[in-house]
């Protein structure tokens, strides 16, 4: 691989206002009641990790179908992503889109540094009601924004050492 290839860890996350209930500190004897919001209403959001140069990109679809991830991928300049075997990852349409594919083994979440990045969006968002949908959205672009623009931040959730070097190590192909 050529120190200008461009490859990402891609991974997309649904998120909505069916909350989660996050543990909480309290008195002891004393019980915690937490609000609780149970709408069916929900986007994806779409998340690309380049672990060389600590950088993000993200977009918003309303669901997996490789019609609606394609024209998110398009918007990012990629030689190659690596991701997990999701149906829509491994579709004739992506197999179009003009990057190389590297393919995750299954259930193995560990290895893709855009699941990280979640962790972090889901610890900060997660455990309050919002007003809309469109409210929980701009507030993990604000934390997005943020985690972006924290390069020593952003750098120890994703920049581990054996994953830059695995990535520096793909065959000149990807």
């Amino acid at each position: 691989m050529t120190n200008s290839s461009r490859i990402y860890h891609y991974d997309e996350m649904r998120f909505g206002l069916w909350g989660q209930v996050r543990r909480r500190w309290g008195l002891k004897g004393k019980k915690i009641i937490q609000r609780m919001q149970i709408v069916f209403h929900w986007s994806y959001l779409v998340l690309a990790v380049d672990v060389l140069r600590g950088k993000l990109h993200w977009g918003w679809s309303q669901g997996m179908k490789q019609q609606q991830l394609v024209p998110i991928l398009e918007q990012w300049p990629m030689d190659g992503v690596v991701w997990d075997g999701a149906s829509s990852h491994r579709g004739k349409l992506m197999g179009q889109a003009g990057f190389a594919r590297v393919f995750l083994p299954a259930y193995s979440p560990e290895l893709n540094p855009a699941e990280r990045v979640f962790e972090e969006v889901r610890r900060q968002v997660e455990g309050r009601v919002y007003p809309s949908l469109r409210a929980k959205k701009d507030a993990i672009d604000h934390l997005l924004r943020q985690l972006k623009a924290d390069q020593t931040r952003l750098k120890r959730l994703i920049g581990w050492d054996w994953v830059q070097q695995a990535v520096v190590q793909l065959p000149d192909a990807y």
